[in-house]
């Protein structure tokens, strides 16, 4: 039977697929259950996996959180599990690409927010609607998206809930690419192989480094970078004795 969450490896690159195109991958709790066991599994693999990608089946990413299964009575194991499995996302080791079509709203948006990484489809919709329910975020959508957008655009779009495109989405810095649609999966794979074609000892040093002074003062930043670096990985000779030669 298939899962709410369906993973495929390649080429040192796991991509996890939200599995639910029939309700356009609503996030169900039990879908995020699902999730944060795929992420906790991914968090012991970084010596066999160097990247990971996050879409969603079907015409959307996803259309954010299941209002229907929280009206149904589904509950999450405990009161903060999907703010905490986001949480996890963003500590994983590798980095994390989210490739995004159609939907991307409210939930999912902070789902997202919570990956390093981001490609859009042309078809991509981007959207706060918090305020068009009554809600307050609690995944994370008040603190990822002025970090990532900045104050003056996270704003707008938190307090008019209106969606943008996936053109607006790159121009603003939400996303690092804008693709036509039936190019997503191959550009967002590409991204991903060239990623992982690098050392993973650099690339889980470096998310390291950069998580680690993200929220201190450049001087105090740039101190914790020397203090933390650990340099050369062992990797270093191979990759130096391999410069220059044709594969």
């Amino acid at each position: 039977m298939a899962g709410l969450i369906e993973r495929s490896d390649a080429e040192g690159v796991a991509v996890l697929c939200l599995n639910r195109p029939e309700v356009l991958n609503a996030l169900s709790p039990k879908l995020f259950e699902e999730l944060r066991a795929h992420v906790d599994r991914l968090a012991g693999e970084a010596d066999s996996v160097g990247c990971v990608v996050l879409r969603g089946a079907g015409r959307s990413f996803s259309a954010g959180n299941d209002l229907r299964a929280i009206q149904a009575g589904a509950r999450a194991p405990s009161a903060h599990f999907q703010a905490e499995t986001l949480d996890r996302l963003e500590r994983l080791p590798q980095p994390v690409i989210a490739s995004v079509q159609g939907h991307c709203y409210t939930g999912a948006l902070e789902l997202v927010l919570a990956c390093d990484l981001l490609v859009a489809a042309e078809s991509a919709r981007f959207a706060d609607t918090h305020g068009k329910w009554g809600m307050t975020p609690t995944w994370g959508m008040s603190q990822r998206l002025p970090r990532r957008i900045g104050p003056l655009h996270a704003k707008e779009l938190m307090w008019t809930g209106r969606a943008v495109s996936g053109a607006e989405a790159f121009a603003i810095g939400l996303a690092n690419h804008c693709v036509p649609d039936a190019e997503l999966e191959s550009r967002t794979l590409a991204l991903a192989r060239e990623i992982a074609a690098n050392s993973w000892f650099t690339l889980r040093t470096e998310k390291q480094l950069l998580r680690g002074g993200e929220a201190l003062a450049l001087a105090d930043a740039l101190a914790f970078e020397r203090a933390n670096s650990p340099g050369a990985g062992p990797d270093m000779p191979e990759r130096l004795a391999n410069f220059g030669k044709r594969g």
